[in-house]
């Protein structure tokens, strides 16, 4: 006869990580790795497609968009489908039909079908980075999950930093093309990977069914035993008995009374962080390779900002284990309002365009990467994936703006000072958004969950 029932949260608690739970974080970080990629490859062979094709800024602003935007769709879409058929499932279809988009874009004959095919890829891996990122929190043990949520995530600024290395090597052979090829190849070669060991969320599974197989094979990977009990009830989902994991019930979970203000503020700040993140890198290589560097050079420049990104990301996730998470975060956009205000005084200066992207990233991207990890501890399990997926797919929503009028703004002011002023001036609304969301949860477990 067995022990008593275990909950996932008992199990992913335990005294010590498992192996299983490392191998989910790693192939997790490989998946945002993926995402990562993707966004850098467009804004690397820009210069490219401009000299090619002929384009205005203007025009490039579209193609930055339509990636975007496809991003934005498939995030509303997987969100909820993966609270309902789970995440594995979800990250394994976002993977295919990115890695088939992304080799179609290699052969786009002109920007219209580059445009069309941008909007597929990016619909196509809008599901891939939310659960990931949701994976990863339900697979993380409570006392160190901001660590390690982020040590996962700095797989999507790792990904965007080698996407800057990957450009400058294969721009000069194989030009444009290959950096889409090679965008494509890597998602669909980790396909069978994550099929076969990826696990599926045993808080998603538990007290379903239709999952009592799978759960047991999960638990024989976790502690050894296929046969022991698992209660359904997780704590923080206690708190919210009336929470369904229908589809519909977690999208009414996020404009709960619980949970609404959160969102809300979440919302705004995820909205203004990718604005700004997507107007400034998809933008400052053309900038630079304008001011009279060569492409090769303004890829290294350009992966300052997510390798930045990553050192602002392990700080803020050891000081989110210690302080209000919420406060720590309007701290680091305060450090990214201030860089990204000073990149168009240094663009002329080697050392100081340097360490201005980089301190830019190390407070934009390190507090979106933070706020990555603490909306994925905010909702409970019915609804944790529609909370992440929509909170990204806001997020996205700012994304195309920022890409889109990046160009549009760089052409309005004839001193791009002046312009990378204005592109700071979001991220001071963002955080505002923390701090009040700071101060509206103070004192709250909420983001523990």
């Amino acid at each position: 006869m067995h022990a008593q029932a275990v909950t996932p949260h008992s199990i992913m608690d335990g005294t010590k990580t498992s192996s299983l739970q490392i191998l989910t974080l790693i192939l997790c970080f490989l998946v945002v790795a993926a995402d990562g990629f993707d966004v850098a490859s467009v804004g690397y062979v820009a210069p490219l497609l401009k000299t090619e094709w002929s384009l205005s800024p203007a025009q490039l602003g579209p193609i930055f968009g339509a990636g975007l935007l496809g991003l934005t769709v498939g995030s509303f879409l997987f969100g909820p489908l993966a609270d309902r058929i789970g995440r594995k499932r979800v990250i394994t279809v976002s993977l295919v039909l990115f890695g088939i988009g992304s080799l179609a874009c290699a052969y786009a004959p002109s920007p219209i079908w580059l445009i069309v095919l941008r909007f597929a890829t990016g619909a196509g891996l809008g599901g891939a980075m939310p659960n990931a990122i949701t994976l990863s929190s339900e697979f993380s043990p409570a006392r160190n999950r901001a660590l390690l949520v982020t040590l996962m995530f700095c797989g999507f600024t790792l990904g965007l930093a080698f996407g800057g290395v990957v450009a400058a090597l294969l721009i000069p052979a194989f030009g444009w093309k290959g950096v889409f090829i090679f965008g494509g190849i890597f998602p669909l070669c980790l396909v069978p990977v994550i099929w076969i060991w990826l696990p599926e969320s045993l808080r998603f599974m538990a007290g379903k069914s239709r999952y009592a197989r799978e759960v047991r094979q999960v638990l024989k990977r976790l502690i050894g035993d296929a046969d022991t009990p698992l209660a359904h009830v997780a704590p923080e989902d206690a708190a919210a008995p009336n929470i369904s994991a229908a589809p519909k019930s977690a999208v009414r979970t996020l404009f709960s009374q619980r949970y609404r203000a959160g969102t809300l503020l979440l919302w705004l700040a995820f909205f203004c962080t990718l604005w700004v993140y997507y107007q400034v890198s998809s933008w400052l290589p053309t900038v630079i390779t304008d001011a009279g560097i060569d492409p090769s050079h303004a890829a290294r420049v350009g992966a300052m900002l997510p390798l930045g990104g990553t050192i602002g990301s392990l700080i803020n996730a050891r000081l989110m284990d210690r302080m209000n998470p919420f406060f720590v975060l309007a701290g680091s956009y305060a450090v990214a309002a201030v860089s990204i205000a000073l990149i168009g005084f240094s663009i002329h200066e080697p050392t100081w365009v340097y360490l201005t992207v980089f301190m830019a990233g190390l407070g934009l991207s390190g507090a979106q990467t933070g706020a990555n990890v603490l909306v994925a501890g905010f909702y409970t399990t019915a609804a944790r994936a529609t909370g992440v997926s929509w909170a990204l797919g806001v997020g996205r929503i700012g994304s195309i703006i920022g890409s889109m009028t990046g160009g549009i703004l760089l052409a309005a002011f004839h001193s791009t000072g002046a312009a990378f002023v204005l592109f700071a001036a979001p991220v001071v609304i963002a955080g505002v958004a923390m701090l009040a969301n700071g101060w509206f949860y103070r004192g709250n477990s909420i983001t523990q969950a």
